[in-house]
C-alpha cells in the first residue's frame, strides 16, 4: 500500500493595530523567511484593517475573533500573531482547546490581563493630541503608512476585548511562544508566562513595541519555534 503524505502544516499570520497582513508580514520579509518552511501561509487582515471591511461603527466589530477563527483552516495550524492580532490568537486558543498546533505571540504580555486605556490613542488616531503624545503619533503614522481609514480604527479601538484570566490561560495546551522586546510600552510578561502551562518567553534587548515584528531576532525565534 502506497504511503500517505501529510499535508504540510499551514501558518497563519495575523497582524497588529494600525497595519496589515501586507504592512506587518511581507514588508518585513516574513512571508518570504517562513515561505522557506515549504509550508501554507494562511493571509489574515484584521475587520477594519488593509483588505478586510472597514465598518465604522464599534458595534460591527464584536466578533473580530470569531471572523479570524473563520478564515484559519480548521485542521490544528500553527500561528503568529503581533499585538492585537496575538491577543485575537490567545482568545481564540482559549475558547477553542486544540486550535493550535504551536502559537507565537509578539508584542503581548500581561496586558492580556487588563486592556490598556485605548482612547488616548482613538484622540491620535482623529488629529487631537500633539507630538508629545509619541505612542498615539506613531501609531497614527502607521495608519497612514498601511492606507488604512482612521475612523474605522477608532470604531475597532471601542470594541469590547475581555480581559483572560489565569484559570483560562491555564487550559492552552498547545506549545507558546512570547516574543516581547525589553522597552515595550505594554511592559513585562512574568504574569502570563506563569499562566501558560507549556509557555517560553523569548526578550529582545533593546526593542520597542513598534520594531518587535521587524526585528530579525523575532524572526529568528519564531522559526526557531516553528521548526521544533
Amino acid at each position: 500500500m502506497a504511503e500517505i503524505e501529510e499535508a504540510p502544516t499551514p501558518i497563519a499570520l495575523v497582524h497588529g493595530f494600525a497595519s496589515s497582513f501586507d504592512h506587518t508580514w511581507r514588508k518585513n520579509g516574513w512571508v518570504d523567511i517562513l515561505g522557506d518552511l515549504g509550508r501554507p501561509i494562511v493571509a489574515v487582515d484584521l475587520l477594519g484593517h488593509g483588505t478586510a471591511a472597514r465598518p465604522t461603527d464599534a458595534a460591527d466589530y464584536g466578533d473580530v475573533d470569531e471572523e479570524v477563527n473563520a478564515v484559519i483552516p480548521d485542521s490544528a495550524p500553527d500561528a503568529v500573531g503581533f499585538s492585537a492580532g496575538a491577543s485575537v490568537l490567545l482568545h481564540l486558543a482559549v475558547d477553542h482547546p486544540g486550535r493550535f498546533g504551536r502559537l507565537a505571540l509578539l508584542g503581548l504580555g500581561d496586558n492580556v490581563f487588563g486592556a490598556t486605556e485605548p482612547m488616548l490613542t482613538a484622540d491620535a488616531l482623529e488629529g487631537r493630541t500633539g507630538p508629545e503624545d509619541v505612542q498615539g503619533s506613531l501609531f497614527r503614522r502607521m495608519a497612514e503608512s498601511a492606507g488604512n481609514d482612521p475612523e474605522a480604527l477608532v470604531a475597532f479601538l471601542r470594541r469590547p476585548v475581555r480581559r483572560l484570566t489565569e484559570s483560562e490561560l491555564a487550559a492552552v495546551q498547545c506549545p507558546v511562544l512570547v516574543v516581547l522586546g525589553d522597552r515595550d510600552f505594554i511592559g513585562g510578561a512574568d504574569r502570563l508566562m506563569a499562566a501558560l502551562p507549556r509557555g517560553e518567553l523569548v526578550s529582545l534587548r533593546g526593542v520597542d513595541h513598534f520594531a518587535t515584528a521587524s526585528d530579525f531576532g523575532a524572526i529568528d525565534a519564531v522559526m526557531r519555534f516553528l521548526e521544533t
